[in-house]
């Protein structure tokens, strides 16, 4: 049931811009809790490289007296990724091309992160 809301909030994220390619709930141990991806890409290994880098994230902020992390941003010349906490358990990883207009992914993801807390 839980699985199927997250799909849900995720697939609602996809539909909200075209600029967006793919997404995931992934634990903040790197479980992959529900996913919106393409068949070419591993649930298990995109799930263990946002608990990755966000850890990685996190204790850079720190160590760098930044606060709080709150995104972790990586820019390719294929697109971006970026991974926001959405509560303290999850992490929103989306997937986007590279002539996206992050200003509004950036919102957009604020609220599916909003809305995935609020389930975990």
């Amino acid at each position: 049931m839980r699985a199927d809301m997250l799909s849900s909030i995720l697939s609602e994220l996809n539909g909200t811009s075209a600029d967006i390619e793919a997404s995931g709930v992934i634990s903040t141990d790197g479980l992959m809790m529900a996913a919106e991806l393409p068949a070419s890409m591993d649930e298990d290994r995109v799930g263990a490289m946002s608990a990755a880098m966000l850890s990685l994230g996190d204790r850079t902020a720190q160590e760098l007296a930044r606060g709080t992390l709150e995104q972790v941003l990586i820019k390719g010349e294929n697109g971006y990724v970026v991974m926001t906490h959405a509560g303290p358990e999850a992490v929103v990883t989306v997937i986007a091309k590279p002539n996206a207009k992050l200003g509004l992914i950036f919102l957009d993801i604020k609220r599916a992160a909003e809305s995935i807390a609020s389930l975990i």
